[in-house]
């Protein structure tokens, strides 16, 4: 069974501060005990296409794998290590990040897809992000019978933990619209 889920977000704010803003989402220390769940974060790779002016980033993000204790015992495990690409295309305005898991797939497969674009009802203003989730228990012996309350209970952490990192957004992109006023000054 997968469970699947989408969220859309309007950030009063432009696309230039929330792009600057999802890089700094993680390396701001404050953030760490909102983001209680992320661990690490470490660039793997960065390229910019020189013909195409895009940014191509592979991160490797680990985290503290979602679910009950119990499940933490089945699978030997309480971490999730997971692949972040992301891609950045400042002519059009537009940043995609593709999140999978590397680790733990033969219990749980994960892909998040959140993209930023200019709001098309104030295109210079507002930045509109939207976040698809699928979450997918493989079928196993020991957690056939869980596995829907296990794929709700990812969900349903999976959406606190958007919350949490809505909030975080939220306040990096207000330090980065004062930041910049005081530039201009």
């Amino acid at each position: 069974m997968v469970r699947a889920y989408g969220q859309q977000h309007v950030y009063k704010h432009p696309w230039e501060i929330v792009s600057s803003a999802s890089w700094r989402k993680f390396a701001d220390p404050e953030n760490k005990r909102i983001l209680s769940h992320i661990q690490e974060v470490d660039t793997l790779n960065h390229k910019l296409d020189s013909e195409s002016g895009k940014l191509y980033t592979t991160r490797a993000v680990t985290v503290h794998a979602p679910g009950p204790w119990f499940i933490h015992r089945i699978i030997g495990q309480d971490t999730c290590h997971c692949i972040e690409l992301t891609v950045v295309d400042a002519k059009n305005r537009s940043m995609q990040l593709t999140t999978r898991n590397i680790s733990l797939q033969k219990f749980l497969e994960v892909e998040e897809k959140i993209r930023y674009e200019p709001h098309p009802d104030n295109l210079t203003g507002w930045t509109v992000c939207k976040q698809e989730t699928s979450i997918k228990i493989k079928p196993l012996s020991k957690l056939a019978s869980m596995a829907e309350k296990i794929e709700q209970r990812c969900v349903e952490k999976f959406m606190q933990n958007s919350a949490k990192g809505r909030e975080v957004m939220e306040r990096i992109c207000k330090y980065l619209e004062a930041e910049s006023s005081e530039i201009a000054l």
